[in-house]
């Protein structure tokens, strides 16, 4: 158990996306290979940097190659018994993803989620300065009118906790592996959103 699981008690939660609310399927370094991007290069930032008719083009592929993806979303171990538990004692939900606000609503549909969320609070790569720049938390606090202290996020990747210390709010790693390997960027570390939704019942 944490120390620091009174963090939960924060209102506000922002959550990653894929790999976080679904079972990871995204193969990255298929996804680079198909849209001609080098091994290792980040995928927005490096369609962002191309000649505007081949970005339009590739970006195009890519919200393609997303959507089906985002169409066959599965979701993680305890996903809805943790968005009933939040939902019920009325915390504010929002999303911060790489993939565009379009295929994250897709996403969240298959899933069976969209009455745990307003689509004003999903922002997607388009809606501000991708991760792990905090813009897109910025984004959220400002819209509920909160500070940094109310509000963490739940992700299971590198950038999520990044862009949670950027920001300064909590940061919560969801890890099935049980690896956790960034510590010094993670306040809570769990194996499943199930054990996350464990410790809120305590």
């Amino acid at each position: 158990m944490s120390k620091k699981h009174h963090l939960l008690n924060r209102r506000h939660w922002i959550f990653d996306l894929d790999g976080t609310l679904t079972i990871a399927v995204h193969d990255f370094d298929a996804i680079r290979k198909e849209l001609g991007i080098p091994e290792g290069q980040p995928i927005i930032e490096t369609l962002e940097s191309l000649p505007l008719k081949e970005s339009r083009k590739k970006k195009k592929k890519l919200e393609d190659i997303e959507e089906i993806l985002a169409l066959n979303a599965s979701p993680a171990p305890g996903l809805k018994k943790l968005m009933e538990t939040l939902s019920s004692q009325n915390y504010f939900l929002g999303i911060l993803t790489l993939n565009t606000k379009e295929n994250a609503w897709i996403t969240l549909n298959a899933l069976g989620l969209t009455e745990y969320f307003t689509r004003e609070f999903v922002i997607g790569r388009w809606c501000a300065e991708p991760k792990p720049s905090p813009h897109g938390i910025t984004k959220l606090l400002n819209q509920w009118n909160v500070s940094a202290s109310e509000a963490l996020i739940v992700g299971d990747y590198l950038y999520d906790l990044q862009v949670g210390r950027a920001a300064k709010i909590a940061t919560v790693h969801v890890d099935p592996s049980g690896d956790f390997a960034w510590p010094e960027l993670t306040d809570i570390s769990v194996c499943s959103l199930k054990e996350l939704n464990d410790m809120l019942d305590l």
